[in-house]
């Protein structure tokens, strides 16, 4: 694939990648903590729910700084080697000091993601014909490989080296933060986006704001049901008796089907319409989720929670370009609110159910985030028929004529 030999687009995929890889390291090493500590599951929700907050309510600003100050070099740059540094010092100093730079590691994923995004589907736009949401998609895949493989790694090092071993994987910032500085010092800036055009129809005004807040509901459904599995999934294994390096594995397991399912699930909807997608893919993806609930442990996890990851996983890159093309703002800004709200969504909602788990135990939880899928896609249903027109720059496709 061209797209993959492209060096600025390799720049920002790979370094999406080693920033997903130490995200992915989260779950695995605060239940590594907690079950050192004895802490609850609501603590461990709390400290999950603060990091991903950290990391998504600072989005729209480096989005918006990237709009603005055209260094994309710097902050992607600046994004990898900050989140490399801070982490490993989360690693070497004692716990008081070790959950604040963990912490502070978050806005170093903050930071890169707004402009890792941008100039990912731009250059999908120059090298794969406009079809932006198969190169979203392919960056993504980059991003939530991390995440698959970053808890299977860190579960191991954690079982066999303990919490220093992870600095294995976070000095790879180093190289990796190095190559996205070279490489996109040259990149293009992002065009700006067409003015809209005075008066418009109200009713075409009225159906615009409609398709964002019901696209915000179906991003903040799809981004609490995947932040529950990531933060209580492996919890869950740990509780049924199992090692960290079972319970990294499952957590990977998940993302790496999250993974194949968010390139499909691209791809699809540019050959296919992003209705048929995003519907289907949240409706389907509720049945493993409920399987989950009530199977306890089982062989079958190993095909349920992949399955799970796929299903919900398909639709991620779906909202992220249609919120770049209906979110009044520019394409980093848009991207950075985008992605911010989704992440404290569900970290929100994770919070909520923390105590959840305490009192009532998984089965709820599980099944809770089974409805969760359910209600996205008959949201889907609506939002996806709201038929808004792009500017006159951007001619509409055949593919996308149901949005």
């Amino acid at each position: 694939m061209s797209l993959l030999l492209d060096a600025m687009f390799s720049s920002v995929a790979l370094g999406h990648f080693l920033v997903d890889l130490l995200n992915g390291q989260r779950s695995v090493l605060l239940v590594y903590w907690s079950d050192s500590l004895g802490s609850s599951n609501t603590a461990l929700a709390v400290v999950s729910t603060m990091y991903v907050w950290g990391a998504s309510m600072s989005q729209p600003l480096f989005g918006w700084l990237t709009d603005r100050w055209h260094r994309p070099q710097l902050i992607a740059a600046g994004g990898i080697l900050g989140m490399g540094l801070c982490f490993s010092l989360a690693l070497v100093l004692p716990y008081r000091y070790a959950i604040p730079f963990l912490l502070l590691a978050s806005l170093g994923s903050a930071a890169f993601h707004p402009v890792g995004v941008v100039h990912a589907t731009l250059r999908g736009k120059s090298l794969l014909a406009g079809k932006e949401t198969t190169a979203a998609s392919v960056f993504f895949l980059f991003g939530q490989g991390g995440f698959f493989i970053g808890p299977i790694v860190g579960g191991i090092l954690l079982t066999h080296f303990g919490v220093t071993g992870l600095l294995a994987l976070s000095i790879l910032a180093i190289p990796v933060g190095i190559n996205a500085l070279r490489q996109l010092r040259g990149a293009p800036p992002a065009p700006p986006r067409p003015a809209p055009v005075e008066g418009q129809p109200a009713a075409l005004v009225r159906a615009g704001r409609q398709l964002i807040v019901a696209l915000a509901v179906v991003a903040a459904l799809q981004a609490w049901v995947q932040s529950n599995m990531l933060v209580f999934l492996p919890k869950y294994i740990s509780d049924l008796g199992q090692p960290a390096s079972i319970y990294g594995l499952f957590a990977g397991l998940f993302m790496g089907g999250s993974a194949l399912g968010n390139v499909m699930g691209g791809s699809l909807a540019d050959h296919y319409g992003r209705q048929r997608v995003a519907v289907t893919a949240l409706f389907l993806a509720s049945l493993p989720l409920l399987a989950i609930a009530g199977i306890g442990w089982a062989p079958l996890l190993y095909l349920l929670v992949p399955l799970a990851g796929a299903l919900t996983g398909a639709v991620h890159s779906i909202i992220v370009v249609t919120a770049q093309r209906v979110v009044p703002a520019g394409l980093a800004t848009a991207s950075g609110l985008t992605l911010g709200f989704m992440f404290s969504a569900g970290a929100l909602g994770t919070l909520l159910c923390g105590p959840l788990a305490d009192n009532r135990g998984w089965p709820p939880v599980f099944a809770l985030t089974a409805f969760l899928a359910l209600l996205a896609s008959l949201t889907a249903l609506l939002f996806l028929r709201l038929d808004v027109p792009r500017p006159a720059a951007e001619p509409l496709e055949p593919a996308e004529q149901t949005i």
